[in-house]
């Protein structure tokens, strides 16, 4: 991908974000503003049904229900679990604690141990893994993870040697703080780590020297990221604080001289709204500076010559586009779909840096997504997608093609950085069946070199991927990887795990099959489909499944459901779904549109309050991609298909497995113990409706090696035992 150093993209935040006048089509009852929307609940302190009529397999806490009405947009709307936003509250605490101890326990009756799992995925997860290498003035960083550790160490070589730099361990001996993102200097004598701690996403920064791994200024807490100023001793800094998160209040950047206190850094830019993102970079090899303000997929640039007092420069302001852009001297280079859906790349001068000053050297191509691009010292690598596959090749500055970049192998191009002052790039290949292999490229000589490949350890010798598409509601042909053991027979009663994510053009693509080969070998077939809202095929696939298109991208899922029934890979009765984040808004929107695809849901750390879910810590990011529920035609759609409004009584949804994180500073965990305390206490839901809380993580980074294992042997035998 991108330079992170040169370069600043949407990217960079969406993968840290990184979420009536009718009801839907697959509702039984319309709501009008003759017509008061209500939700069903039992009489306070009453058990659920649920209890009532399962008491041998789950027994969940009585949940009160202590109903709160409001009138929006003109409908009156009886919330009667409102009380359990507030998780701070002591009997939302004791409620929580209650529901998490009784999912325990049914899984201690209906999730047995199987033979081995624990073991292959002990050897998968503690593994020893070391990072693709990063480079800085001839200097190499890099992590790894050994084999015992709780979380991966930063290291270093000089001279030769490995030295270690930092070790999380060290600062929290109880393996539940990970680093969260490296930062270094430009000369490469400082790196700035961070560590967040328990998952909660708002981390501390270590400024370390990179010789000596000393600490050279006191750790700065709950700070987002570190851009470094040309001068090595000064960087840009964004606080992302606990009251920030929890109010909701509007970033900032302050620039930070080493040795001084942040009270005292001056503040170089401020944001007027929370869902606003954006920073400041210092080219590492131009004269300039670039501020950077966005709100969703739109961004505005601006640049300044760097160390003036003159006003940056509004260079780029399209709606509804974005660019991802570097500059090398005098000239800036730009990918960007403004006018382009699957992006093209543009140049122009620092001298006339304005958009419409920018010239087209390598247009948008039919079928093929421009996915990256690295200007080497005399050319410019090309990364792009076709089918889902990503491939190289090479074009001079001015856009002329020179040659294709053949693999050396066969694989998926996974990640892609370069070291300017060796000329050199560094390319990860990826498989379904095998981790990445790294290799070197040349820019000179154009010439491959393999370094070493992250071990399979598991076996996937009998295991098979292959592309196939389901035709969605609208005719929209939606592409599945579905991977299987070889000599698999189409009986239409295979156990199946269907994923789908479909937002924040964040897609799928070819990647190692990590732990869940365990599952394969064990006969399940694994299935990721490429819904709408991703980047499958650019910024119109991504659009086609975000704000009033968001049905879409429900109805892509069923849609891959339906063709896995249809082609006899497996039957209703032995899939389940699974989705986390954005992707439990999609499962959670399956299980009260279509319950009768699925035999069991794992919902994790969803979006599941539609019309409220931007009230809440960092979720007014999420206000382009989804909507605005305080704007009335927004909340319209939105009421449509949030889940927790369409929970219908007399429906019985698949059993279901939602997980939440108390530390996650993304989706407050609110949304899954609200779903949950509905759905257990409503009329015909008989399926049990399980809520797994996380008490040591987030939204799912920075898990110990140890957390790792316990949480996925638990939910791959949950896997296991709803698919018999």
């Amino acid at each position: 991908m991108k330079n992170a150093r040169s370069s600043w993209s949407l990217a960079c935040w969406v993968g840290l974000l990184a979420a009536c006048a009718a009801l839907n089509a697959y509702s039984q009852t319309a709501a009008t503003t003759e017509s008061p929307i209500r939700i069903s609940a039992v009489a306070p302190n009453q058990a659920s049904f649920s209890s009532l009529l399962q008491p041998s397999t789950f027994m969940p806490p009585a949940t009160p229900a202590l109903p709160f009405t409001e009138s929006v947009h003109g409908l009156r709307l009886t919330d009667p679990y409102r009380w359990i936003e507030d998780n701070k509250r002591e009997d939302v605490v004791t409620w929580t604690r209650a529901q998490h101890d009784a999912t325990l326990k049914w899984f201690e009756t209906n999730t047995p141990e199987v033979p081995g799992l624990r073991d292959e995925l002990t050897r998968y997860i503690d593994r020893t893994v070391t990072s693709p290498p990063a480079f800085y003035k001839g200097r190499e960083f890099f992590t790894r993870k050994v084999k015992g550790d709780a979380q991966s160490k930063l290291y270093t070589r000089v001279g030769g040697k490995e030295v270690l730099l930092f070790d999380p361990v060290n600062i929290d001996p109880s393996g539940k703080s990970a680093m969260s993102g490296r930062s270094f200097s430009r000369d490469g004598s400082i790196v700035a780590v961070g560590l967040q701690r328990a998952g909660d996403e708002l981390p501390t920064q270590y400024f370390l020297d990179t010789q000596t791994g000393r600490t050279v200024h006191p750790p700065l807490k709950e700070v987002w990221w570190v851009s470094w100023t040309k001068d090595n001793a000064v960087a840009y800094v964004a606080p992302r604080t606990q009251e920030q998160v929890t109010k909701q209040l509007p970033l900032f950047t302050q620039r930070l001289r080493l040795g001084t206190p942040i009270a005292d850094a001056p503040v170089v830019q401020r944001f007027t709204d929370a869902k606003q993102w954006g920073g400041v970079l210092d080219f590492e090899y131009a004269p300039y500076t670039m501020y950077t303000l966005g709100e969703g997929k739109s961004a505005t640039y601006s640049l300044v010559k760097t160390g003036t007092s003159d006003a940056p420069k509004l260079i780029f302001a399209e709606k509804e586009a974005n660019a991802s852009i570097s500059m090398l001297g005098e000239t800036l280079f730009a990918q960007t779909d403004a006018g382009a859906k699957n992006g093209r790349l543009m140049k122009a001068s620092a001298s006339a840096p304005e958009f419409k000053d920018w010239k087209e050297i390598l247009p948008e191509r039919k079928d093929t997504v421009l996915e990256g691009y690295v200007v080497t010292r005399d050319h410019i690598v090309v990364q792009e997608k076709r089918e889902l596959i990503n491939s190289l090749r090479l074009i001079d500055h001015n856009g002329k093609f020179i040659r294709e970049l053949p693999a050396p192998e066969f694989g998926s191009v996974s990640s892609l950085s370069f070291d300017r002052d060796s000329n050199t790039l560094y390319v990860t290949l990826s498989t379904f069946n095998s981790p990445f292999k790294l290799y070197k490229l040349d820019a000179t000589k154009l010439e491959w070199q393999f370094m070493y490949q992250d071990q399979t350890v598991l076996d996937t010798a009998n295991i098979e991927t292959k592309l196939v598409y389901a035709t969605s509601r609208d005719g929209s042909k939606i592409p599945m990887f579905v991977s299987h053991k070889k000599g698999i027979t189409l009986d239409g009663n295979n156990p199946t795990l269907l994923h789908g994510y479909g937002g924040f053009n964040v897609g799928m693509g070819v990647g190692f099959l990590g732990s869940f080969v365990t599952l394969v070998n064990r006969g399940v077939v694994v299935v990721e489909a490429g819904l709408r809202g991703g980047d499958e095929y650019g910024s119109a696939w991504h659009e086609a499944g975000m704000r009033g298109n968001k049905q879409n991208v429900f109805d892509d899922f069923y849609a891959s459901a339906q063709w896995l029934i249809d082609n006899r890979y497996t039957n209703s009765k032995r899939m389940v779904a699974y989705g986390g984040s954005n992707g439990g808004l999609l499962v959670g929107a399956a299980a009260t549109q279509r319950p009768e695809l699925f035999n069991a849901i794992i919902c994790a750390v969803p979006l599941l309050d539609m019309v409220r879910y931007h009230k809440f810590r960092i979720a007014r990011y999420w206000i382009p991609e989804y909507g605005d529920p305080d704007k009335s035609a927004d909340f319209s759609w939105l009421l449509r298909y949030s889940p927790y409004h369409n929970i219908r009584a007399g429906v019985n949804m698949p059993t279901m497995l939602v997980i939440a994180g108390e530390n996650d500073t993304r989706v407050d965990p609110l949304h899954a113990k609200k779903f949950v305390a509905l759905a257990q206490n409503t009329v015909g839901q008989t399926n049990p409706i399980l809520l797994k809380m996380d008490y040591d993580s987030g939204h799912g980074s920075g898990k110990s090696t140890a957390q790792l294992v316990d949480d996925r042997d638990s939910w791959l035998r949950f896997v296991l035992a709803m698919t018999r």
